[in-house]
């Protein structure tokens, strides 16, 4: 490739050899402190021949660590820009690369390589691959600044968490490290077969008295319809209908809003099969929970309806979405024990066995609700479903329960930030500044299935956790029903010796408007205002910044209960 014979080079310093000036004056200053702290470097690079002809070459020189940490040596892979061919040279630990005092090693035959010769000439390149090429070939001709602020861009590129935050040292917040642990981690550690384990077993005496399915229902009573001619608006109150339905919202909520949205004509059922099916759902939540019970399913299938019905959000999805997002919040917390996946990891669980330790209640949640749909003619709701049709609805109620899951928020809202907020912004933004030609722009975007798909993903992690933009009084009974659910949990690790995921709350010592505080900050705030500047939403952002302000005061007054103490 450079016109020399091995016999030229061999016993050689590079840096005797002719350098190409194309490249920049600080390059090999940049690839040594690059490489000496042990990190990869990858970039254009220009290498001079014998001829006096300059040869662009794309250089990836990888450190080899040794025992105790050190370097042993480097590994250089070079070949002409946009050519498939590999040649490879070890460098001594002792030497310096780059020119400086580089010992180039006996070519190697070519046939050990073969391999990878073929999969890098492969002709499926991965999106990531393409935006590396760009980035390098951007770094080639431009100033040091830019080159080193572009490789710190590819350092980021290769890492595997592109959309979750670093986080940094937050020893003086525990409510926060406490909350991100226990909702954003799949257990702490692993135990031995013979301690503690919460099986499947476990759930079924736990709930065994509510998988009777209800006697059927007939007409609505006027205490619940009235209850029910509110649903169309925010402040809904779904506790009022909970004590009025007997802690059975769901049923009741499930028909009246399946009803607004044609669900029955959409599935090609009848309205007793829709029944039903809500009932048999219903059943499966567990009403010893003090949380995740019916009536939280059945706030968030409220939450959900009332975000369909905003213009943005409808403009943007089909009815087979609509449909989809409804049985989604109707079935994304079925038969949940009261208990993280943490816990369920911690502890060894049945569940965190058959689903590997990894989205363990949400994977079981869609499992169980397809499993409980299918078991009986009268239930299943999807029977007389086109096939094709069904499994796309099904598809997308299994890809909106696994976005409940914590672990993934930030990626689901970072995605929609950058692939739905800010095109649209900037597309509306061009529209207003033309004669009207574009003004179609934004909704062509937002009807794209990938970004239904994030917009679906969005809108039920809202809905899901959408008590602190509720009215003040809801907001205050939904943080304390969540709170005894959490307390409940360290409660039963301590007696078992368990792994305490969650340790502020304590119910002896735990401050509730600070872990109401927390969760704003680091999961409510950033998510509700991109949801908001998407589906247009004032009237819930204004709750949230209320209920922030409720939560403050009754810290600043030391006080760790829901209400201020009465007045002495």
């Amino acid at each position: 490739m450079m016109g020399y014979h091995k016999g030229e080079l061999i016993g050689k310093e590079l840096t005797e050899l002719p350098k190409s000036e194309k490249n920049r004056a600080d390059l090999l200053e940049s690839i040594n402190t690059c490489i000496k702290k042990g990190k990869e470097w990858q970039g254009i690079y220009y290498a001079r021949r014998k001829s006096g002809d300059s040869i662009q070459q794309h250089v990836k020189i990888t450190p080899v660590i040794g025992q105790g940490g050190k370097i042993r040596h480097f590994v250089a892979i070079k070949r002409p820009h946009h050519d498939s061919n590999r040649q490879v040279h070890k460098i001594s630990r002792d030497e310096r690369c780059c020119g400086e005092n580089i010992q180039s090693a006996p070519s190697l035959q070519t046939r050990r390589y073969s391999s990878m010769a073929r999969i890098h000439s492969m002709t499926i390149e991965a999106p990531i691959t393409k935006v590396i090429n760009i980035i390098n070939a951007a770094q080639e001709n431009s100033p040091v600044t830019v080159a080193e602020a572009l490789e710190r861009v590819l350092e980021i590129l290769r890492t595997t968490e592109l959309y979750s935050p670093q986080l940094g040292s937050k020893e003086d917040d525990p409510h926060t490290n406490d909350l991100v642990g226990g909702l954003m981690s799949d257990g702490l550690r692993r135990l031995s077969g013979n301690e503690y384990v919460f099986s499947k077993s476990s759930f079924q005496n736990m709930s065994q008295s509510q998988l009777a399915v209800p006697v059927p229902l007939t007409d609505v009573p006027a205490s619940i319809a009235e209850i029910l001619n509110e649903e169309e608006h925010w402040d809904f109150n779904i506790l009022e209908l909970e004590a009025a339905t007997h802690k059975r919202p769901l049923t009741f909520l499930g028909l009246k809003i399946f009803a607004n949205f044609g669900m029955c004509e959409f599935l090609n059922c009848s309205e007793a099969t829709l029944r039903s099916w809500l009932q048999l759902m219903e059943a499966n939540y567990h009403a010893s929970n003090s949380y995740h019970n019916s009536t939280h399913a059945a706030d968030v299938l409220h939450a959900t309806a009332y975000f369909l019905r905003k213009d943005k959000v409808k403009g943007s999805l089909d009815q087979l979405d609509e449909v989809a997002s409804l049985l989604a919040a109707a079935v994304h917390d079925v038969d949940h024990p009261g208990r993280t996946n943490s816990f369920l990891c911690n502890a060894g669980s049945e569940l965190a066995i058959l689903y590997n330790d990894t989205a363990v209640l949400e994977s079981h949640h869609a499992a169980l609700a397809f499993q409980l749909t299918s078991r009986d003619s009268k239930s299943n709701i999807f029977k007389n479903m086109e096939r094709n049709q069904f499994r796309t609805l099904r598809q997308a109620i299994i890809d909106m329960v696994l976005a409940t899951e914590m672990t993934r928020h930030f990626e689901h809202v970072n995605k929609f930030v950058n692939s739905i907020n800010k095109p649209m912004a900037a597309i509306e933004e061009s529209s207003s500044n033309s004669d009207g030609s574009e003004r179609e722009g934004p909704g062509k975007m937002r009807n794209s299935p990938e970004n239904r798909l994030l917009i679906k993903r969005m809108m039920i992690k809202c809905a899901d956790v959408a008590n602190p933009c509720r009215p003040l009084q809801l907001c205050i009974e939904w943080a304390g029903r969540i709170s005894e659910e959490y307390f409940a949990q360290t409660d039963e690790e301590k007696r078992q010796g368990l792994p305490v995921v969650m340790p502020v709350f304590d119910r002896n010592t735990c401050s509730i408007p600070k872990s109401q505080i927390s969760f704003i900050d680091y999961f409510i705030t950033d998510m509700f205002d991109a949801w908001d500047a998407f589906a247009g939403l004032p009237g819930l952002m204004e709750h949230l910044s209320e209920n922030y302000k409720y939560w403050k005061t009754l810290d600043e007054m030391k006080c760790k209960s829901l209400r201020p103490p009465p007045p002495t």
